[in-house]
């Protein structure tokens, strides 16, 4: 358990970077890595147009050089139209090589459609494979640690149909959904091992933190050079590397559902800065009435804040564990 020290005064200064040592850290680190560890001669990254996906490339391409990247580009019928576009985007910007994998054929071969829109029938029989879906989670100012989901669709029409999400239901749409998660590794592996690559995981620190991340799925690299990096630092260091700025300017997107919807609707419930803020000051002992005045927020909000974050790192912890083995007698 961290001690909490009331005299530590949390700003957001303690989040910024030094970009140029640390952009000059994390080359060493993947060069290394790739050469003496994992003996690799290049770097496959699976771009989603975000801004971390983004970062993992620029990082490899600066520390291994373009022409030891691949960038997999791998967009689904439901896919935001952005998605494919950004991810082009910052290949070029990169000059790194990239394949496109449209995994609609895969899915559909998994009945992944078919199931999902029965799946969404039993809750709300007007829906249908037109409509557009998302999973949101319940408002934060209810006072308890654990979250609510709700389903939400809208007809071509415009018309909204919320449902409450019964745990069997959620279940069931996280398993299907992680289908997609679990394509895209499966074929970045595949073009690692056909070019003798490794494969770059691209979850950052709060994804790590609190099981943000599909098992086996986009939580799964060879290694993760952003992984102990907050939000925040992603986007400084970016910006310092010259990303483009259609990039660097949009805000974090789940891009898990056909219906629009920002990081902070469907998991952790702020805007990135404010829940980098809180996690920094639950990790490091400051207290909540410290983060509250950075941030703006209620200091309950933020004690809320922190139980869930504790709750939600134990309740996770099965996401980051090696498959486990007995030990030798």
């Amino acid at each position: 358990m961290i001690e909490i020290n009331l005299a530590k005064e949390f700003s957001y200064e303690l989040l910024s970077l030094d970009c140029q040592q640390e952009t000059a850290s994390l080359v060493a680190f993947i060069s290394e890595t790739l050469s003496r560890r994992l003996r690799k001669q290049g770097a496959v990254v699976g771009l989603s147009g975000g801004i971390d996906s983004s970062l993992t490339a620029a990082l490899c391409m600066k520390a291994l050089g373009p022409d030891k990247v691949i960038g997999l580009l791998m967009p689904e019928r439901t896919s935001h139209p952005d998605t494919l576009r950004l991810s082009q985007l910052v290949g070029e910007s990169l000059k790194i090589k990239t394949i496109l994998r449209e995994i609609t054929p895969i899915l559909s071969g998994l009945n992944f459609y078919q199931e999902m829109t029965s799946c969404l029938r039993e809750l709300i029989p007007e829906y249908s494979e037109d409509w557009k879906w998302k999973i949101s989670a319940s408002d934060l100012k209810e006072e308890r640690i654990f979250t609510f989901f709700w389903l939400v669709v809208q007809s071509p029409g415009g018309e909204i149909i919320k449902k409450r999400l019964p745990a069997e239901s959620l279940r069931r749409i996280i398993a299907l959904s992680n289908f997609r998660q679990r394509v895209r590794k499966m074929l970045e592996y595949h073009y690692a091992d056909r070019f003798n690559y490794a494969v770059a995981g691209t979850s950052n620190l709060l994804e790590t933190d609190q099981g943000f991340f599909v098992k086996l799925g986009d939580g799964a690299g060879d290694f993760k050079p952003i992984a102990h990096l907050y939000k925040t630092q992603i986007y400084q260091l970016a910006e310092y590397l010259g990303l483009p700025a259609a990039i660097t300017s949009r805000q974090p997107t789940a891009d898990i559902h056909p219906l629009a919807q920002g990081q902070d609707e469907f998991f952790f419930l702020l805007p990135y800065k404010e829940m980098d803020a809180c996690l920094y000051g639950e990790k490091n002992g400051f207290s909540p009435e410290s983060v509250a005045r950075a941030t703006g927020l209620d200091v309950e909000k933020v004690r809320l804040i922190y139980k869930q974050l504790a709750h939600r790192r134990l309740a996770n912890e099965y996401l980051r564990l090696p498959p486990l083995i007995m030990e030798e007698k």
